[in-house]
């Protein structure tokens, strides 16, 4: 079979590197989250709305929805740990994990222009899906896009919100302190029923924005082969080799090329070392 020559012209190949992004914590946190929610999601709609069995045993032969709230009210905890732990990596993880991330400041607390500039680049061209006529390397996000960590801030505050509507609705039933530090809640949004509403909108907010998050995931999966959805499992994504050096450029920063975190000072020296011998040659 023939290659059409002026194809192969139009078509050059592009040199990519593989890139240690999500460490170990963020994923398993990730999933547990995953997991969780859908667990959350589906006994919440059971206790919302029991569904009816006919049986002719006694009612208190049969402990369905005891369970049912059983393992609704574990995987609140298994939620709220989440959030707790994610929060804590947000200061000891990588780059990409970091607090920085997910807000437009620095470190030293000025506002990140390189942040805001992404984020109108994502609505530009991700979003209006308007003609980009010059492709910039820079614009493409090793970690998360500023768009995306600005959703991601959003849906973390929400997520709050359900904690503390539901542990606030379960603390008259635990003799726990953990609940009961929440019992002021129903008493001020003015009731259970109102804050049961907000606990059910909150729940079904978090369910739209998984929706989207996994198509966009799978998306942009698809469209640059990446491995976007691959690297929350294994923690490597693959970028354009122009972009890493871009990257090291302006962080002043060598990136993990991809050997492992328990590698990178390894990586390091070695890089170090080759620079050292080029100077002296």
């Amino acid at each position: 079979m023939k290659v059409n020559s002026s194809y192969k012209d139009k078509a050059p190949t592009k040199s990519y590197k593989r890139i240690y992004v999500w460490e170990l914590p963020v994923r398993i946190f990730h999933w547990l989250n995953a997991l969780s929610i859908v667990v959350l999601a589906i006994t919440g709609f059971l206790i919302g709305d029991p569904p009816a069995f006919m049986s002719q045993k006694e009612a208190w032969n049969s402990y369905l929805m005891g369970y049912i709230k059983i393992t609704h009210f574990i995987s609140a905890y298994v939620f709220f740990g989440v959030l707790i732990m994610r929060t804590y990596w947000a200061f000891v993880g990588n780059e990409y994990a970091h607090w920085t991330a997910f807000l437009p400041i620095t470190k030293k607390f000025k506002i990140n222009k390189r942040a805001f500039a992404n984020i109108w680049h994502v609505i530009k061209y991700d979003l209006l899906l308007l003609k980009e006529h010059q492709h910039k390397l820079s614009n493409i996000s090793i970690g998360h896009n500023f768009m995306a960590t600005s959703t991601y801030v959003i849906m973390f505050l929400v997520a709050l919100v359900l904690v503390f509507t539901g542990f606030g609705l379960y603390s008259d039933l635990s003799n726990w302190w953990l609940p009961k530090l929440f019992s002021w809640v129903p008493s001020t949004l003015g009731g259970d029923f109102l804050t049961r509403q907000i606990h059910r909108i909150s729940m079904w907010l978090i369910l739209l924005f998984i929706i989207i998050h996994v198509y966009l995931a799978v998306f942009h999966d698809w469209l640059e082969a990446r491995g976007e959805v691959s690297a929350m499992i294994s923690g490597f994504k693959f970028v354009r080799t122009e972009r890493v050096e871009i990257e090291e450029k302006v962080t002043g920063k060598m990136m993990n090329p991809g050997k492992g975190i328990h590698q990178e000072k390894e990586y390091k020296d070695e890089h170090s070392l080759k620079e050292d011998s080029e100077k002296e040659n």
